[in-house]
């Protein structure tokens, strides 16, 4: 591996069946590999969006039996690539995990992430969204590296926590991964700027691929995700927006931008510990 890293970024749709969707990831993956990608990455939730927990439950299994994380697992190994599965819905005893995987080229299970901060929210037009009611909250950040970067692990609403992100670069990562299913209200407002904050704070790359478009539902109103998978450099500035709809998108990953960007503006050494406001 060089250098320089060519990223794939997916953007897409998953539906209510983990088959057709882990297919679907699975063609955008070989168009990725086929332009030149390295390294490619899908997004929240690739294998299933059902908000129904009863149903979401009989569709899923453990890490270890989920068809999903086999099949990706293949896909890695036969394209000889990074795979970050961007997350997957899986059990975890009598509950289930928002999980980032990430897949060496030989199609092993290198780094797992599960998600830190849950989607508890209520939103402005109505739709409401509760994930800790079926989900368990990670408890630890993640950090592994792959040739010649260091990759920090979160998902989605942790965007919202820039902590994290200062932690996961304070640990050494040069490239943070976002995976996400922003939903349409909060993607127009804040997904954006989110993004460019979150490099720019930590003088790192971000890889932000999306869920796009209106997903099926199988019950109630459906919902739609903003799409405008990300790639942010280290100075802020958006070197990728794949806008809605499904597809792949490119960007190029120079270590060396993360070192001229924190060269320039030092601040990950210029924190203290403060005591807190009085009053």
């Amino acid at each position: 591996m060089s250098s320089i890293l060519r990223v794939g970024l997916v953007q897409m749709r998953s539906g209510l069946e983990p088959e057709a969707n882990v297919a679907e990831a699975s063609r955008l993956i070989r168009r990725a590999v086929a332009d030149g990608a390295e390294f490619v990455a899908t997004p929240e939730m690739t294998n299933v969006i059902e908000p129904r927990r009863s149903v979401l439950w009989e569709k899923v299994w453990d890490e270890a039996a989920d068809p999903s994380v086999a099949a990706l697992a293949t896909v890695a190994r036969e394209f000889g690539i990074w795979l970050s599965a961007g997350s997957l819905a899986l059990r975890s005893g009598d509950r289930l995990v928002n999980r980032s995987l990430l897949y060496a080229p030989d199609g092993r299970i290198v780094a797992r992430y599960d998600k830190v901060h849950l989607f508890d929210v209520a939103l402005p037009n109505g739709e409401s969204y509760r994930e800790s009611g079926s989900y368990d909250g990670g408890a630890r950040a993640v950090t592994v590296d792959i040739g010649p970067i260091r990759l920090g692990l979160t998902i989605c609403y942790d965007l919202r926590f820039p902590q994290l992100y200062l932690a996961l670069a304070g640990a050494g990562a040069t490239v943070l991964t976002a995976p996400s299913a922003f939903t349409r209200v909060t993607g127009e407002a804040h997904w954006h700027v989110l993004l460019r904050a979150r490099a720019i704070e930590a003088g790192a790359y971000v890889l932000a691929p999306a869920q796009s478009g209106v997903h099926a539902a199988s019950e109630g109103p459906a919902r739609a995700t903003f799409g405008h998978s990300l790639a942010v450099g280290p100075w802020g500035k958006v070197l990728l927006d794949m806008g809605e709809g499904e597809g792949v998108g490119f960007v190029e990953i120079d270590p060396e931008e993360v070192v001229r960007a924190r060269a320039r503006v030092p601040a990950l050494g210029h924190d203290r510990r403060y005591a807190g406001p009085i009053g």
